[in-house]
């Protein structure tokens, strides 16, 4: 699975939690503590997002808004 979401991430270049959540079809905390892997690794950044998407419909969970990057080459 981790190998999954890093060509995903390759692909993809930048996406949400939220997305990876719908993707994978798992649990946010899970896909963090594989994201935290690629991470520490420096293959990984984490983007600081404002505590809302952006738009006023106040549905989004704000935990889901996180933003991953991939930055290494691929």
């Amino acid at each position: 699975m981790i190998l999954e979401l890093r060509e995903f991430l390759q692909q993809q270049r930048r996406v949400a939690l939220k997305d990876l959540v719908n993707h994978f079809g798992v649990e946010p905390d899970a896909l963090r503590g594989m994201l935290a892997k690629w991470v520490s690794k420096g293959k990984v950044r984490k983007l600081s997002l404002e505590a809302d998407c952006g738009g006023s419909c106040c549905k989004c969970d704000p935990t889901l808004t996180e933003l991953y990057e991939w930055v290494d080459k691929v």
